[in-house]
């Protein structure tokens, strides 16, 4: 198809729609404001030479499985997944800590009594995985592409996470594990649809693991950089877009871009009901940032959790809803539930040799820049790793406003592109057949805040750039 595209914003979705557009022929140009491509999954030296530093995104559950990403082959641009020994840790203070692993049958036998109901509650997600992903990340109101597996999951989705562990599971080993992976959402335990998250992150871990990217993930923009590149696609990065004439003409126009930019944006006649849904969209949580470079190994009190590259800390169930429920209310937690990475565990080019480099956020009130949050995320590791002070080297904190300056989108610290709760987690951005269709002719959405939301996989720009070209050949077909 001939014609030509702009695409205004450089993270994963952005680059995703981009590719799309170019490999079905349009003449593409990605209009980035930063000084590099990449958004949210860009990588740096943060903490000195010879360091890699996640700057956003560090562990890639659906990167792994995104049907975008295995489509476009982006290994053949460099892109490498390296799993770690094991997939995810969570600490507690009494007995040992829960650890998720790659087989469902090891993680099960290890969970003891609630082994039989661990395996019950994920593997029959596990065994139709590919079915499952393909049909959650993307519009949920929709017809099913696999309604049998999406039946299957969807039994399990609607309810609380705190009231599906408290149900299923005896031990505090396999409820912190499962509400580790149901705090994903950002959402306290008892808010309906968190099992969801719990449930689709475990699977995610038995049927294609949580890996990161070798060299960063920096790694995935790259390799989506070269693959546009390679069909005659262009990044454009340091040029702010704040007037749609800046792109135009263009045939089809994508914004990666959250609702607050696209409400900012000049030159975009919005219908009106469509512009008051984006000026009601609700940004989420936040996520206050610390990197620390460490002078070797975490001090984990128990060392099987040195080997997860993800590490929820957090503590129990009761005291992870409690701690999201406060951040929610707008209080820093006093034991804020913290995502650690530990992506030297996979891929040890993150630092220099003997030395470690650790990323870990905390979820706090939205726009909260407190610097209590930063300590508060030292102390709660310290709770499982007591002496990490002591190995410390440097720090770099990154607030919720930092977050922002660094990237436009991350509105008020929160980036999942909007909070995923109400109606927000259906409908996003607005109530309508195709979410990615702004209603102005040939504008289309693509960012974290249309399906699926938040993450590394593309899926958003995939889906909108399709949209897109579904609607330039009827405009052509009609004559428009």
């Amino acid at each position: 198809m001939e014609g030509t595209a702009a695409v205004v914003g450089s993270g994963p979705n952005g680059l995703g729609a981009a590719v799309v557009l170019a490999r079905a022929g349009l003449e593409v140009t990605v209009f980035e404001a930063a000084p590099s491509p990449g958004g949210a999954a860009r990588s740096s030296d943060l903490l000195g030479p010879g360091t890699v530093v996640d700057l956003g995104s560090a562990v890639h559950p659906f990167g792994a499985a995104s049907p975008l990403f295995s489509r476009l082959g982006l290994h053949r641009h460099g892109l490498e997944w390296l799993h770690p020994p094991v997939v995810a840790a969570h600490p507690l203070d009494d007995g040992p800590p829960g650890l998720l692993h790659r087989s469902l049958e090891r993680t099960a036998e290890e969970l003891g009594p609630d082994g039989r109901a661990w395996s019950a509650l994920h593997r029959g997600v596990v065994e139709r995985w590919e079915e499952t992903v393909e049909s959650v990340l993307g519009p949920l109101v929709r017809p099913p592409a696999h309604p049998l597996a999406l039946a299957g999951f969807g039994l399990r989705a609607p309810w609380p996470a705190a009231a599906t562990a408290r149900a299923l599971f005896r031990t505090e080993q396999a409820r912190g594990l499962f509400a580790g992976s149901a705090a994903h959402s950002v959402l306290p335990a008892r808010h309906v649809l968190t099992s969801a998250f719990g449930t689709l992150f475990g699977a995610a871990a038995h049927a294609t693991g949580w890996p990161v990217a070798r060299g960063g993930s920096q790694a995935i923009v790259d390799a989506l950089v070269a693959d546009l590149r390679e069909h005659g696609g262009r990044v454009v990065a340091g040029t702010p877009v704040t007037d749609l004439d800046q792109v135009r003409p263009a045939d089809v126009v994508l914004l990666d871009l959250t609702p607050r930019q696209v409400l900012g944006l000049r030159g975009l006649e919005l219908p009106a009901r469509y512009r008051r849904a984006l000026a009601r969209w609700r940004y989420g949580t936040a996520s206050y940032k610390v990197d620390l470079l460490l002078d070797g190994p975490v001090p984990w009190r128990d060392p099987r959790v040195g080997r997860a590259g993800t590490v929820h800390v957090g503590g129990t169930l009761a005291q992870i809803d409690a701690a999201e429920s406060e951040a929610r209310a707008g209080r820093v937690p006093e034991r804020p539930f913290v995502l650690v990475a530990q992506q030297g565990a996979a891929d040890p080019s993150r630092a220099p040799e003997g030395r470690q480099v650790l990323w870990a956020y905390a979820h706090v009130p939205h726009g909260c820049d407190d610097p209590v949050a930063g300590e508060r995320v030292l102390a709660q590791i310290e709770r499982f790793a007591p002496g990490l002070r002591d190995r410390v080297l440097a720090r770099v904190d990154t607030p919720p406003s930092r977050l922002e300056a660094w990237n436009a989108n991350l509105v008020g610290g929160d980036i999942g592109g909007g909070a995923l709760d109400g109606l927000q987690q259906v409908f996003r951005p607005a109530v309508r057949a195709d979410p990615y269709a702004t209603g102005a002719p040939g504008v289309w959405l693509c960012s974290s805040s249309t399906p699926p939301g938040g993450g590394v996989h593309g899926m958003a720009g995939d889906h909108a750039a399709r949209s897109a070209l579904r609607d330039l050949a009827r405009r052509r077909r009609s004559g428009g």
